[in-house]
């Protein structure tokens, strides 16, 4: 870690920086500080609980009133166009020229906070772990500062992008986009081999390990858990965020 002092304990050998990497030569060069990109629903808090019910019942409320069918279409259009394009939004963009933002404020407008569960400490865990965290989700921006707000991580995370950020060349490219990964990467700065990514999100790991991230699946607020290991795959495999400072140890390894 940047700044901890190496000595020579008495009749061993000298203690070798920590993060320090062999290079061809005998030189060691230290490891650049991980940048920590966290999703935020099912992740850093229990949405499954009662939040993801109430946005499902929201969405469903505007397909049918804007679409103009019944509940059961609209809650199959909710669903058919989450599981496409990643987001109800765009396949509602898509197919019936609905507005995202409009969207957006009609189905989040509501107090997150009396339907919040979340483990105690986050924000004691995130002044332990080390590196920059950086907010990535696909939930729109007034809704994740609430949630922030809420879980007391609003100034441990100082970066933050919602879906109103995730466009490129003026169109909508939430998670799993290879090309909006690719775009955070860069536009964060982040050093190769750096950048981690935390999720309850199959498909957004398996798009972030193709680009470079290092990846650690969430699975213990999914109502269906994944049947997954930590292979390959997915990197590491946690119950929970507060896992996080003794899996950083197997992730630099």
């Amino acid at each position: 870690m940047p700044g901890r002092r190496t000595g020579r304990p008495q009749g061993g050998p000298p203690t070798e920086p920590a993060g320090a990497l062999a290079q061809p030569g005998g030189s060691r060069t230290r490891r650049p500080p991980p940048v920590w990109f966290f999703d935020l629903d099912n992740t850093l808090h229990d949405a499954s609980h009662a939040i993801f019910r109430a946005i499902n019942g929201r969405m469903t409320d505007y397909v049918e009133r804007h679409l103009r069918v019944d509940r059961e279409q609209a809650n199959q259009l909710r669903l058919t166009y989450w599981r496409r394009y990643g987001a109800t939004m765009l396949g509602l963009m898509r197919h019936h020229a609905v507005d995202p933002h409009h969207f957006l404020r009609e189905t989040h407008d509501f107090d997150v906070a009396g339907l919040l569960r979340a483990e105690r400490g986050l924000a004691r865990l995130f002044a332990r772990l080390p590196g920059r965290k950086v907010l990535l989700t696909n939930a729109p921006g007034a809704y994740a500062d609430d949630i922030l707000r809420a879980l007391g991580l609003h100034r441990r995370v100082l970066a933050r992008y919602a879906i109103e950020q995730m466009r490129l060349h003026r169109i909508f490219r939430p998670k799993p986009s290879r090309s909006m990964l690719r775009h955070m990467l860069a536009r964060e700065r982040v050093p190769r081999g750096a950048a981690i990514l935390v999720e309850d999100s199959t498909a957004n790991l398996r798009s972030a390990r193709a680009v470079g991230f290092r990846t650690v699946l969430v699975f213990g607020h999914s109502r269906a858990p994944s049947r997954l290991n930590s292979g390959r795959q997915f990197g590491l495999r946690v119950r929970s965020v507060r896992e996080l400072p003794r899996a950083h140890a197997r992730l630099r390894g």
